[in-house]
């Protein structure tokens, strides 16, 4: 019996990877084709409206975490209404950001921050879709809604850009490709009719756990450009790329796991191995990096960056740590414990203060001080678990 049920996690492991790694591949190629076909000032504006989108999708992060744990608990139909109410709440809340955004991003007028709401609505509803098939084991039908999202998202936006090549062209076409791919997970969920929304109390929690999540995985690379100049600065994007593969190659191991962390014996028997699994995979890529430093920056930067003594194992032993927060940040959340969200935001500040204070004087300098803040939260969160199943498990030997 156990040989089937290893054969199938290993094929719903394949699945989920190539799913997730094509929709990220799809999100490349629209960046590069938006380059080449935008001028350059229209093609900044569209890149700032995209960090918003990664900033305005963390609800939907938080409720297919939240749907994965609880689908069984809650039901489908109650997490449905959350998700539409959510979105609600994501569109009203942009469009009344509109004035502020658009003086902010310096835009000629609203409209493509009234795009951006309405990229944000369907991609909002999306996230509880994942997290329904994903809590009902249903990787297969994940793996295709994923692949379908990023067909959806980037065959949108390429459309908009091929019709008119401008930054509200290319988010409009981004809006109804969602919402094209939202019919089709609502389908492949059963089609649930929403009811009255439920869980919205750990949405709210999951939220500001993404959110410090997304930040901490993304803010050394801003505070490299602001405390880096010129080359420097370039140095540390192309290693930047190394820490964002080595996050996203094990993401496959946190979704088959996340729906069995809602019950705390399942917790405790599967975290420690999907632990060592992301740890062993990234192990080969800061292996890879520390053997082949030179060439992975040519082949990332290209001609310019040709020689340039990058720690590139850094860069991957910053991504590592990323990967083992998410699973320990998904256990935390699946616990209920609200030390979790806490935990993140500290790293967050430990590694502002490191690079703006101290850390700031070259590439290696910078790369350090996100090391040092998210190994430190890999190592804090580690503990936290630790003492947690130590806790629960004097419980379980009292009660027998």
């Amino acid at each position: 019996m156990a040989a089937p049920a290893t054969t199938t996690a290993r094929l719903d492991a394949l699945l989920i990877t190539g799913a997730l790694l094509g929709a990220n591949a799809a999100s490349y190629v629209l960046t590069i084709a938006a380059a080449r076909a935008l001028a350059p000032a229209v093609f900044g504006e569209l890149s700032a409206l995209l960090a918003l989108v990664v900033i305005g999708v963390v609800p939907a992060m938080s409720l297919q975490t939240v749907a994965a744990l609880r689908v069984t608990t809650l039901g489908p139909r109650p997490l449905f209404g959350l998700g539409l109410s959510v979105s609600a709440g994501m569109t009203v809340l942009t469009l009344s950001l509109a004035p502020l955004l658009s003086r902010l991003l310096h835009l000629d007028g609203p409209w493509p921050i009234v795009w951006l709401a309405l990229s944000l609505a369907p991609m909002t509803v999306l996230g509880v879709c994942h997290g329904l098939l994903q809590g009902n084991h249903r990787f297969g039908a994940l793996a295709l809604l994923v692949a379908l999202e990023g067909l959806g998202k980037v065959g949108g936006g390429l459309a908009g850009l091929l019709i008119h090549p401008t930054s509200t062209s290319v988010l409009a076409g981004t809006a109804v490709g969602s919402l094209l791919v939202v019919l089709t997970g609502w389908t492949l969920c059963g089609r649930p009719r929403p009811t009255r929304p439920s869980g919205g109390a750990e949405v709210l929690h999951a939220s500001q756990a993404m959110l410090a999540l997304v930040l901490l995985v993304n803010l050394d690379l801003v505070l490299a450009r602001h405390q880096l100049l010129g080359h420097e600065a370039g140095e540390y994007a192309v290693g930047a790329v190394v820490t964002k593969i080595a996050y996203w190659l094990p993401q496959a191991v946190g979704v088959l796991v996340l729906p069995r962390m809602a019950d705390p014996d399942e917790r405790r028997r599967t975290l420690p191995v999907a632990l060592a699994v992301c740890a062993g995979l990234d192990a080969i890529v800061v292996a890879g990096c520390a053997l082949f430093a030179p060439l992975g920056v040519g082949l990332i930067g290209g001609d310019g960056y040709r020689g340039d003594a990058v720690p590139l194992w850094e860069f991957a032993l910053v991504g590592s740590c990323l990967a083992l927060v998410q699973l320990l940040l998904f256990a935390r959340i699946a616990s209920g414990d609200r030390r979790s969200t806490g935990a993140v935001w500290i790293a967050v500040a430990v590694e502002i203060t490191l690079i703006t204070m101290w850390l700031n004087g070259s590439t290696g300098q910078v790369v350090t001080g996100a090391l040092l803040a998210t190994a430190g939260l890999a190592g804090a969160g580690a503990v936290i678990e630790g003492r947690s199943m130590g806790r629960n498990a004097a419980r379980y030997a009292q009660a027998r």
